[in-house]
């Protein structure tokens, strides 16, 4: 990889990962409604889970699914199916996380997982593997590929987290929380709609 295709991943992975989509509005409602501290293991969750994602679709996933169309399709519709589930828990949520409610941020292993159903995860690791990846040294330089995004997209993804956290006083009147998940959960779905209808 020369420094100038080495440049332009960097910025694609900043554009990318610091830019709305399902990710940061999630990380954003749960520094609202959690706090920095227990919003960590997801923002960590998503760096790994999509870091881990790249790689493996780097290494031979990518070119399954052009074999396989179809795979893409049932993908799409489980994305939009969960991503559903994800926006009427968020929009139903009442007040601010404290512990003692029922109400739990999104755990490390369940942030990883996401990623898998995230279609702008899809589309962001796709392109860069397609983009930025080399034919000599291909494995090689899918792994720098994925080490990029996994350096650059937790600080990116974290300053959403950061957003909320910020937000919290303001929030902590229930009915301004109460506005702000449904904002939240509308704008969730809107972000995840023009990946699962292309």
């Amino acid at each position: 990889m020369t420094f100038e295709s080495f440049l332009a991943l960097g910025l694609y992975s900043v554009v990318s990962s610091v830019t709305p989509g399902p990710n940061n509005l999630m990380l954003l409602a749960s520094g609202v409604n959690f706090g920095i501290r227990r919003t960590i293991p997801h923002m960590f969750g998503i760096a790994i889970g999509f870091t881990a994602m790249v790689a493996i679709i780097g290494f031979g996933l990518g070119a399954v699914l052009e074999i396989v169309p179809g795979v893409m399709t049932v993908l799409r519709y489980v994305a939009l199916a969960y991503t559903v589930w994800l926006a009427w828990k968020l929009g139903s949520s009442g007040s601010l996380g404290t512990g003692k409610s029922g109400a739990q941020p999104m755990s490390f292993i369940s942030a990883c997982l996401f990623q898998w159903v995230n279609p702008k995860a899809w589309v962001m690791a796709l392109t860069a593997t397609a983009l930025y990846s080399s034919a000599q040294n291909y494995y090689l330089s899918v792994l720098l590929v994925a080490a990029v995004f996994g350096v650059i997209n937790l600080p990116c993804v974290s300053v959403w987290a950061g957003f909320g956290v910020a937000l919290r006083q303001f929030l902590a009147v229930p009915a301004r929380l109460r506005a702000f998940n449904i904002v939240m959960a509308l704008l969730l779905l809107a972000s995840t709609l023009p990946f699962i209808l292309t």
